[in-house]
């Protein structure tokens, strides 16, 4: 039996919970004051936190994903074929890496998203606890959350391109659910369980909710689903369906340029890494775990079988190719 610590309101949270669901894997969920024991377990306190059957911890959804991976054989997330393997990946830290800026900036950009939130947060936190700590605990925390915002790039002069970018991966799912719930075949790999993570607090928050009930209703419908996948059975497909190219090209049209920035700017020792994508200009201060992102990237895209990686270049374009490529 595993444990899993975390928060409704934590998109990784909700990625790993729909995941073990969909492997069936035996777990209790806890949220709450439990997580903070559990936070002390880890060496960077994040949730979610996985205990393990054995008493161990260890937390960072992707990695828990992979370790699950090679723990338990039945209903696997990565699929079988090395190149398709690769474009899920790629998918999935895109989702984790750029797709949490539009949750970020949706939730704390806006009043009503900050007050509901936060006051949602807190009771969720202390389950319960009384309004009048609860609404201060809240007060803390939205005034913590925002004060961040800068520091993640979910500034308003970055939103048009968060927001752009967002839309135009709810505009591709809401065109590719109705007809197939998954994007590598009849099954969902680790890309749909980024991207759930994610897209489950757009909807939520009340701005994002809003347009997703109005603009995508079938994607706001489809999280619904994917909160529980345990009775899906499926097969993989032999190559990726037009709906994750078109989503290979947002990565590459958006979260490229920023790995690239990002990691130029590293180098340089700048404080700050500017791009431009979608006709949108963006600001933030560089980060060393989105170098990492790059390295790990990298690291897949070269060690694939040369034949694998002509058809990962066919799909990704340019963009990719050029930064994934040996230096």
């Amino acid at each position: 039996m595993y444990t899993l610590y975390g928060a409704l309101a934590s998109p990784y949270s909700m990625k790993i919970r729909s995941l073990l669901r969909y492997r069936r894997l035996p777990f209790v969920w806890r949220d709450g004051a439990a997580t903070q024991e559990a936070l002390r377990q880890v060496r960077a306190p994040v949730i979610p936190v996985l205990e393990y059957p054995d008493g161990s911890f260890a937390n960072d959804s992707t990695p828990l994903l992979y370790d699950l991976e090679q723990r338990h054989e039945a209903r696997g997330v990565v699929p079988p074929d090395p190149a398709i393997a690769f474009a899920a990946h790629l998918l999935e830290d895109f989702a984790d890496e750029w797709m949490t800026k539009p949750m970020f900036g949706y939730r704390w950009l806006e009043e009503v998203d900050q007050v509901q939130m936060s006051r949602w947060l807190a009771f969720d936190n202390l389950h319960g606890g009384g309004l009048k700590t609860s609404q201060s605990w809240a007060e803390q925390f939205r005034a913590r959350q925002v004060g961040r915002m800068p520091m993640v790039g979910c500034t308003r002069e970055n939103f048009g391109l968060i927001e752009a970018s967002a839309r135009a991966v709810l505009d591709i799912l809401e065109r590719r659910v109705t007809s197939a719930f998954f994007l590598f075949g009849t099954r969902p790999s680790l890309a749909e369980f980024g991207l759930y993570g994610q897209i489950s607090q757009l909807a939520t928050d009340p701005t994002p909710q809003a347009m997703m009930r109005a603009e995508f209703p079938y994607t706001y419908r489809w999280c619904a689903h994917m909160d529980d996948l345990s009775g899906v059975e499926g097969e993989w497909a032999d190559e990726p369906s037009d709906a994750a190219l078109e989503l290979l090209g947002v990565a590459g049209e958006v979260y490229a340029p920023f790995l690239a920035a990002n990691a130029a700017a590293l180098a340089a020792g700048a404080e700050e890494l500017e791009m431009e994508a979608m006709g949108h200009r963006y600001r933030q201060a560089p980060f060393k775990y989105q170098a990492k992102c790059l390295a790990d990237l990298r690291a897949r895209y070269t060690g694939l079988a040369d034949g694998d990686r002509a058809r990962v270049d066919a799909w990704i374009g340019s963009a990719w190719t050029d930064l994934l490529s040996p230096r």
